[in-house]
């Protein structure tokens, strides 16, 4: 990549609103393009612009309409690169196919990577996204792949709630070792949950607590809800455990209306996430609170444009960086 080129920011149709943000960190205009999507679910995308010779980023999640998402994406590197463009960086805050990143039954597909050859396959130089539900998944990309992580943006908004005798609560034993990254960057004791889950749907059921949570607060801590499942039978069983009052901190929502109702309903005072994923039902949630991950893909994007390092970032970020959205 040219760092003395100008950034050419251009957003997919659930990535608009995004993009926007990372232009204002940036201090420069989102790209022209259009997308349409015909009465068949047809998908029709064009730039609206020149961009022969550019360093091209395209902001996108594959979030709440995975499969749609993730074709428009084909198509907007396809163009990108039929029009020239020097290089084609997807910018994928939520990767939705990472939890497809093992064949652990007969007869299934690895949909993780799949759709990473997908993504080289149409033209993809570069992917920026953050906090994959499994690490691994970065193997399955011969491109440079540049894995930020929200953590040091959710725990300092956490600090700043300023919540006394807090525990870390990690869901299961599979988020363990994510959840004491979190206690440890927050100076705070562990808690486990053991939980249980049937078949493939989205509900799971929490049996046990590991670790001294009574008379305490508890922060939840994990990557992403789809029903909330997980997050209301925890925080009913933390209840039952003689805790206080109950926080959750996620890396992604995408929650339905029904989710939304659910987490309404539960013993969560207030869920802390980003706005990794476009999802206009939480709009109607009195207890989720958002902070924009926007300007750390900003600057990930700046530091990659002039080949600076990015891994500064994966562990502390600048100031301005840490911004929220009322």
């Amino acid at each position: 990549m040219n760092g003395g080129s100008e950034i050419k920011v251009f957003a997919g149709s659930t990535g608009r609103r995004f993009a926007e943000r990372v232009c204002n960190y940036l201090g420069s205009e989102l790209g022209k393009s259009k997308v349409i999507t015909f009465s068949e679910g047809n998908t029709y995308v064009k730039v609206e612009e020149t961009v022969r010779n550019k360093d091209v980023y395209l902001v996108q999640s594959i979030g709440l309409r995975p499969n749609e998402e993730f074709t428009e994406i084909l198509f907007w590197i396809d163009a990108f690169k039929r029009a020239s463009a020097q290089s084609v960086t997807v910018v994928m805050p939520y990767f939705s196919y990472a939890k497809g990143d093992k064949k652990d039954e007969p007869r299934v597909s690895i949909r993780g990577r799949v759709c990473a050859e997908c993504l080289e396959l149409a033209g993809a130089d570069r992917v920026i996204t953050m906090d994959l539900h499994s690490p691994q998944i970065q193997g399955f990309f011969k491109k440079p792949v540049d894995h930020l992580f929200a953590l040091p943006i959710l725990c300092e908004y956490i600090k700043s709630m300023k919540i006394e005798d807090l525990v870390v609560i990690s869901p299961d034993s599979g988020f363990a070792k994510d959840a004491r990254k979190y206690a440890r960057y927050l100076k705070l004791p562990v808690a486990i949950g053991d939980k249980e889950r049937e078949g493939h749907d989205e509900n799971a059921k929490v049996i046990e607590i590991i670790g001294n949570v009574e008379g305490k607060n508890a922060l939840i801590v994990d990557d992403f809800t789809i029903s909330g499942g997980t997050l209301t039978s925890l925080a009913g069983e933390l209840k039952n455990r003689g805790v206080k009052k109950i926080f959750a901190c996620l890396s992604h929502v995408l929650l339905n209306e029904k989710g939304v109702a659910n987490l309404e309903n539960s013993e969560i005072e207030k869920l802390v996430s980003t706005d990794s994923v476009y999802n206009p039902h939480l709009l109607s949630s009195r207890k989720i609170r958002i902070i924009s991950v926007a300007p750390l893909f900003a600057e990930a994007i700046r530091r990659i444009h002039r080949q600076e390092s990015v891994s500064p970032l994966f562990n502390e970020v600048p100031i301005g960086v840490i911004q929220t959205e009322d």
